[in-house]
């Protein structure tokens, strides 16, 4: 036998030795005739004819295709938590670069045979010697192609994660030009370990900025980077507007693309609908005839989940049962008034699907009783996907009751007392029992009342849309009774026919064949649960046999399954079959599962005329099934059409382009008794014409009436009049929308190809998520797929659908496995259907939600992507390539000369944008300081007249008082402090000293001591005792930068400095002199400086920005006392005044205000550190109302920590007496855009404690003055405007309503202080502009700082900052430059002086802002958004590097959620701001640095994330 059927095959003699061998062993018995069957087809398997896949063979040859054109995808890092932990880890695979390059064929052995077809045969040569255990490599591993995606380089990676020390050196990812393989030399594997290899040429490659860079990140950047200058699809000329200058380009008509040419097409007539004479009047009236006539004849067999047959239901007990339900449903629900279901109502059918006895007699019974059936699933949980639709439709189908079996009964979930839970969305409904034992018997004399079939509705079925949601559709009985007609004369059915039904019984082809049409011809059903198929992929084919059944309903993949198992079944036998109905024929792939059925089975006595492919839907029923022939010369009908011409509608038959094409088989003839034409699928139903594919429409007695209780629904698809291209009607009766995409194609055979739910549109292109899986699938299917379990759906982003792929992955699949698939699907998909994918998932076996026959729940897998609890293992997105409609970078235009601007603006008659507070000369008040020129003199004079009023008080966490300081007291350990320094530091007069002191009195003191002395005091926040090794470098940079003589401090930071840990982070031996004011000399200094010029040197002021620089400023003499005395003016403050102050006091007007105001003011401060609300949130607002303080200073991150802190504590604080209602001002001090969020919670939060929401308001200061704007007592509320988000990109002010899209609050920062001028300009060319133009702010008073203090005196710099003026106006004024883009706004409101009032707007840092496609973002815009796409996302920054958008984000949840969070990010910058994420990196909280302000570092987090140092939990690399 073995011989004869190998004669014809070029076998290799090694081969046919070993089959030689197997024959030895055979006869003497060594082996089972099984085993050495099953070894015999391993040997000769790889050279037997394969059936032709087409469409498998095409997606190798696309794959091999690309290895010309190769792209480098950096694999995306994960964090070793992340990753599947496999046995497979253990060892390293030889070097198999099966990446990008050898995708059709890999070399396997050295002479270069292709060993596969599928793909990498080494990989699965690596793995099967690591199950082996063996070591030593047969493979020859090949070459690595310069910049290919190869396993080597992402292997690598995965191993730098995991610590595997036995690598093999990555190859060069970054040249990715060169087209010739680049030999890769290889080190052995060594023992010793050693550390992870750096990226190809990753020493050279330099940063953006020029610094060269060797980390893993900025490689991997690179290579991104590299990738995206591939040239993309051409580029797109026409725009739509987006009712805003920034135009999202629209994609024009291909002028190339096929158009339909033929002519105008005619509706198909099906054969004439034959009378039988003995064809019953109604369904039910058949069922009473053979019920009565042949009661003992089988109708229906059920099976056990072994095979088994578990219960015959015959004709005579199906009557008998039926009568007995109809008389319960009737006579024994609700009494006998008020019965509970009347004919005509609809009632709920709940079977597993086990049990299609008890189904199919409670669906006959409810015929009888002439109530509406609705079959419907099983709710196994109280949220099963889809279950909360379907009890939607029973609520609006007004059903009461639900008809159950007793074990589904029992098997529901049950509440402690027994009765069964409302399920989410479901009607109340009465759950009732129909196995007989339950129901009582009718009395004799009762009869079902059996009609003629009539236009009442007999049953409902339901069906699920794209989106989820679920309708009914109605079917009348003479629709049904004729739909059982035309199905007995297209299939040829005869009495007592066998027939196995695989299929669903509740809908569509499994309840028209298995119950309605089988009962009509007294036809006897083998019905095999989905449990028993599940167990045994076989069992419907050996029912056909044990049965000799002459029809089977089935679906493609349960061919698809049989095929996989049959291997171990010798005595089948199929001859008894005279029609295998494929009831998913619709689906243009089934062609490929029925070549392969027959193919196999064509020997086990399967005929190729017995495959009927039919196309149904639940609107129009059967819409056509091909005939079961006796004729087997006459092949059925194949077209192969162009996948290009498909997405633009027209039929284009295609020979020589195999790789895009799809093979169609036909769908048979049209039903008997119907007409059916095709239609266009959007807009008017105009008829196709003969090449153009549309929706089919089928008009006939059988089909669907209506969706239940939606008339306007119905009417676009069940009452449709398709017209001519002239517009007459083709037919006077109505036409039903089948939802199937397809043609009448020669002979009136009909050919669907795709349905209407599946359809995506994509830049105008007609897309069919079947055709997508498809192609997927047959990138290596079934190695790598679950269980083929791909889903497909679009989801809309920027004006245009967009492909997602999520896939179940195999559990032993390595992240290097599902990181290459991934990259050849992608390949695969844009060589043959020539469009991106935007994502692609990966999530593990078994975990989308499933249908209850066990698909893919799509509807609820896209809820589950969009919401962001998919759960994927691995993400790859390309929107770089997918996404081609963004607008046109910006074009800035050549700069308007200044006569130009000024003539503009007094033509649209706008004013030049300018403004100033009050004016200080012109307010008269008592202020005794005025006549003092220096603060030294103010506390000496306080000292005198004043001397026991307190002016400091300091808190500690337990809100008691720790300290305080009254005149005298201050003015005395002044004194001290300022001999100290004379004696003991041998200071002079000019000599800077730094403060090194945790917030409270001892800074103050030391600040006064060093003016007493004529020092330059710098205060610096001291380290933080934990965290040494980071904080301390800081003081000692500030120490230095500002050539401090000397540090004053207090004796345990004195330790500090000195300490073991200090001495690790710093070089302690470069200290200036350290002195400890915890002890200080007795005496008094013989006199007190006085400064000889109020424009000398009061103090330094140094900060850290956001963008990581360290800037100090000079304050003078006469700007600190200005500076004290506009606060007083704006804020009235006096000395019997209380101020609660919760801030930092080192820089800006945190530290003025701590220091310097009480002094002037005479007003007292109470002293709330922020570091102690960390132990005690309540602390601040405690101390506010225990003193009954009317103003009060904070920070942002004082006011977070409140609101997140105190957020349900409200109540308990009211019951301790906490009440804000005296607070006036409650300002927040900030260098920032005001958190308009962040304040708006806090107001809401503490309403209910009396703060009055008028209260909040913020401050706005910079490094050229610390306070440009302050809220004060007097003066109108802080206003918010709206203004558009893209307006703000072309640096224009567009204001707009609240809630409109694109728009963005923003509140005023406080009024701007007396004294202070503001004006906008100009950043570029200087000039004034407009009001409510965006521009720089500019600032002129008396507090402005005198100049950086820099060591090396950077003057161009300086005269820029500090000393510029305008290019044309008002061009004598000095003015310094603040840094911040804002605007100005003349409001309707009046300020204090009765004049309009003006309100600043801050929009952000010019430093921070990002320039990108040529607009100006601001992070916090971006970052906006991100937090609000998604409930784990607790924080967020961005950065850019090398024009790459980064985007890093705080993941609060399982590390499970990170790679959900890459699509929504992804989705929500380029919906809201049109820009394409370049990285995503999901960290742990707390990795984005945040500084004393709670601004974030966003330069540390970039430096920290291209060094290499954040410890990503995930980063994704966009494509």
């Amino acid at each position: 036998m073995a011989d004869r059927s190998l004669e014809g095959m070029a076998l290799p003699l090694e081969v046919r030795a070993r089959l030689a061998e197997l024959e030895l062993e055979l006869s003497e018995g060594d082996i089972t005739q099984k085993g050495y069957e099953k070894k015999r087809s391993k040997l000769i398997g790889a050279y037997l004819p394969q059936p032709p896949n087409v469409h498998t063979e095409a997606v190798q040859a696309a794959l091999a295709k690309h290895k010309e054109r190769k792209m480098a995808v950096p694999m995306p890092s994960k964090r070793r938590s992340l990753v599947v932990q496999t046995s497979m880890d253990a060892y390293t695979p030889p070097d198999t670069s099966s990446g990008s390059e050898d995708e059709g064929s890999v070399q396997g052995d050295s002479q270069g045979t292709p060993t596969s077809s599928q793909g990498s045969i080494n990989m699965e040569h690596w793995i099967s010697q690591a199950i082996h255990g063996s070591t030593t490599s047969t493979t020859s591993s090949s070459s690595t192609q310069s910049g290919g995606s190869g396993a080597a380089h992402r292997l690598a990676d995965v191993m730098a994660q995991t610590h595997i020390e036995n690598h093999s050196a990555p190859p060069d990812v970054t040249t990715y030009t060169s087209e010739h393989a680049v030999p890769v030399e290889r080190p052995q594997g060594s023992t010793t370990s050693r550390t992870a290899p750096k990226y190809g040429n990753a020493e050279l490659m330099e940063t953006g900025d020029g610094v060269p860079v060797s980390s893993r990140v900025s490689a991997k950047i690179q290579q991104l980077v590299n990738t995206l200058k591939r040239p993309k699809r051409p580029p797109l000329r026409e725009f739509f507007v987006d009712d805003f200058e920034e135009l999202l380009e629209v994609q024009q008509p291909d002028p190339n693309q096929p158009k339909p040419e033929g002519a105008q097409m005619l509706a198909m007539r099906g054969e004439q609908l034959g009378v039988v004479t003995n064809w019953p009047p109604s369904l039910e009236a058949a069922l009473q005839r053979w019920g009565t006539i042949s009661p003992k004849a089988p109708c229906l067999t059920t099976m056990d989940t072994n095979g088994k047959p578990l219960y015959i239901l015959t004709y005579g007990k199906l009557w008998t049962r039926s009568m007995k339900v109809a008389y319960n449903i009737l006579h024994k629900l609700g009494t006998k008034q008020e019965p509970m279901v009347r004919p005509g109502d609809r009632v709920a059918l709940v079977f597993p699907n086990n049990d299609p006895a008890a189904s199919m007699v409670a669906f006959y019974g409810c015929l009888l009783a002439e109530v509406v059936p609705v079959p419907i699933e099983v709710p196994l949980t109280r949220k099963d996907a889809g279950s909360q639709q379907i009890g939607f439709l029973l609520g609006s189908c007004g059903v009461t009751v639900a008809l159950t079996s007793d074990a589904c009964h029992k098997g529901l979930p049950k509440s402690p007392t027994g009765e069964i839970p409302q399920f989410k969305g479901w009607p109340k409904l009465l759950w009732f029992v129909t196995e007989s034992k339950h129901l009582s018997k009718p009395p004799r004399d009762w009869f079902p009342h059996i009609k003629d079939a009539n236009n009442d509705t007999a049953y409902i079925e339901y069906k699920t849309c794209k989106d989820g949601s679920v309708l009914g559709v109605t079917v009348t009985r003479i629709a049904l009774l004729t739909h059982c007609q035309a199905l007995t004369q297209a299939c040829g059915y005869t009495e007592a026919e066998t027939i196995v039904n695989v299929l669903d019984f509740k809908k569509d082809v499994g309840l028209w064949h298995g119950i309605l049409t089988s009962v009509m011809n007294m036809m006897h059903v083998i019905s095999i649960p989905y449990s028993l198929m599940k167990v045994n992929p076989l069992s419907w084919i050996q029912k056909v046999c044990q049965y000799k059944a002459k029809v089977a309903c089935v679906k493609s993949r349960d061919m698809h399954w049989a095929l996989v198992a049959h291997r171990d079944q010798r005595d089948i036998n199929l001859s008894s079959l005279r029609m295998l109905i494929v009831a998913d024929g619709a689906n243009p792939w089934s062609i490929s599962s029925c070549d392969a059925f027959l193919n196999v089975f064509q020997s086990k006595g399967l005929r190729q005329e017995v495959i009927c492919p039919c196309a149904s839907s639940p609107e129009a029923l059967t819409v056509a099934i091909r005939r079961p022939t006796d004729d087997s010369n006459q092949p059925p009908g194949r077209g192969v059409l162009s996948m290009h011409g498909l997405t633009y509608g027209v039929i284009r038959v295609d020979s020589e382009e195999k790789l895009s094409v799809l093979t169609v088989q036909d769908v048979g003839l049209v039903m008997p008794g119907a007409i059916m034409c095709s239609v266009k699928p959007d807009g008017i139903p105009q008829l196709c014409r003969t090449d153009e594919v549309g929706e089919l429409c089928v008009c006939a007695v059988a089909t669907g009436t209506s969706y239940y209780g939606l008339s306007g629904m119905t009417k676009n698809t069940f009452e449709v009049f398709p017209v001519t291209s002239s517009g007459a009607p083709v037919s006077e009766y109505p036409f039903v929308r089948t939802g199937l995409l397809g043609f009448v194609g020669p002979g009136g055979l009909v050919f669907a190809v795709g349905k209407m739910d599946g359809l995506m549109v994509v830049s105008g292109r007609r897309h069919n998520a079947d055709d997508i899986v498809a192609t997927a699938l047959a990138v290596e299917p079934m190695k790598f797929v679950y269980r083929g379990r791909i889903a497909v759906f679009s989801v809309t982003v920027l004006h245009d659908e967009r492909i997602v792929i999520v896939a179940e992955q195999r559990p032993d699949s390595t992240e290097e496995d599902s990181f290459q698939w991934m990259s050849r699907v992608l390949q695969a998909i844009d060589s043959i259907h020539q469009v991106g994918v935007y994502c692609l998932a990966l999530v593990p076996a078994n975990t989308l939600p499933k249908t209850p026959l066990g698909g893919i729940h799509l509807s609820e897998t896209k809820q589950l992507f969009l919401e962001g609890s998919l759960h994927p293992c691995n993400v790859l997105m390309c929107p770089h390539t997918c996404v081609t409609n963004l607008p046109k970078p910006r074009q800035k235009q050549p700069e308007i000369g200044p006569a130009s601007v000024m003539v503009g603006n007094l033509v649209s008659g706008k004013r030049i944008a300018q403004a100033s507070g009050r004016d200080l000369g012109q307010i008269e008040d008592n202020d005794q300081a005025r006549k003092f020129l220096f603060l030294s003199e103010v506390l000496q004079w306080r000292a005198q007249t004043t001397p026991d009023h307190v002016l400091y008080t300091l808190l500690n966490c337990r809100g008691t008082i720790a300290n305080s300081l009254t005149c005298v007291q201050l003015h005395k350990r002044a004194e001290k402090i300022a001999v100290m320094l004379m004696e003991r530091g041998h200071l002079q007069d000019g000599d800077h000293v730094a403060l090194v002191y945790p917030p409270g009195v001892d800074l103050i003191a030391a600040f006064y001591g060093c003016l007493y002395a004529g020092c330059v005091p710098i205060t610096v926040r001291p380290p933080h005792p934990q965290n040494i090794a980071t904080t301390l470098p800081t003081v000692k940079m500030i120490v230095e930068v500002s050539r401090s003589a000397c540090l004053m401090t207090t004796q345990l930071i004195c330790k500090l400095l000195r300490s073991r840990e200090a001495a690790a982070a710093v070089d302690v031996r470069a200290w200036p002199p350290i002195l400890d004011t915890d002890d200080l000399p007795k005496k008094r200094p013989a006199q007190i400086y006085k400064p000889s010029n109020p424009d000398m040197l009061a103090y330094l002021d140094f900060s850290v920005s956001t963008t990581g620089m360290l800037a100090g400023v000079k304050m003078s003499h006469a700007a600190t006392s200005a500076f004290c005395r506009s606060i007083k003016l704006q804020c009235e403050l006096y000395p019997s005044r209380e101020v609660a102050i919760c801030l930092d006091p080192y820089c800006g007007l945190g530290f003025v205000l701590w220091c310097l105001c009480s002094v002037y003011s005479g007003h007292q401060s109470i002293l709330i550190p922020p570091a102690e609300l960390e132990t005690n949130p309540a602390l601040w607002l405690l101390a506010v109302s225990q003193y009954k303080v009317r103003d009060t200073f904070c920070s942002y991150s004082v006011m977070e920590l409140c609101t997140k802190g105190l957020g349900s504590q409200t109540e308990s604080l009211k019951a301790r007496g906490l009440d804000l209602s005296r607070v006036r001002t409650c300002v927040v001090v900030a260098e920032e855009r005001p958190r308009i969020a962040l304040t708006q919670s806090f107001s809401k939060l503490f309403k209910d404690l009396g703060l009055h929401p008028r209260a909040v308001s913020t401050s706005f200061g910079c490094r050229v003055n610390l306070a440009i704007c302050l809220q004060g007592t007097s003066g109108p509320d802080p206003t918010t405007v709206y203004v558009d988000m893209r307006a703000l990109r072309h640096d224009r002010v567009r204001l707009v309503e609240r809630g409109s899209p694109h728009s963005l609050p923003l509140m005023e920062s406080g009024k701007i202080l007396p004294g202070v001028r503001i004006i906008i300009a100009n950043p570029e060319t200087k000039g004034p502009l407009g009001d409510s133009h965006l521009g720089e702010i500019w600032v002129h008073s008396a507090h402005n700082a005198s100049g950086y203090f820099t060591i090396y005196g950077d003057e161009s710099l300086q005269s820029d900052h500090f000393n510029s003026r305008l290019s044309f106006g008002d061009t004598q004024t000095v003015w310094a430059r603040t840094g911040y883009l804002g605007f100005l706004r003349r409001t309707e409101l009046t300020d204090a002086n009765g004049e309009r009032h003006d309100a600043l707007y801050v929009v952000g840092a010019l430093d921070e802002a990002m320039e990108l496609r040529g607009m100006r973002y601001h992070p916090i815009d971006i970052e906006t958004s991100v937090i609000r796409a998604h409930k784990s996302v607790t924080e967020c920054a961005v950065f850019t590097w090398t024009n790459l958008l980064v985007v890093v984000v705080e993941l609060d949840g399982s590390e499970q959620e990170a790679l959900d969070l890459v699509p929504l990010v992804t989705n929500v910058v380029l919906e809201e701001h049109y820009l394409v994420v370049g990285v995503v990196v999901v960290v742990d909280i707390g990795v984005i640095p945040i500084n004393s302000r709670g601004e974030k570092q966003r330069m540390h987090l970039r430096d920290g994330f291209l060094a290499d140092q954040l410890d990503p939990i995930y980063v994704a690399y966009n494509m």
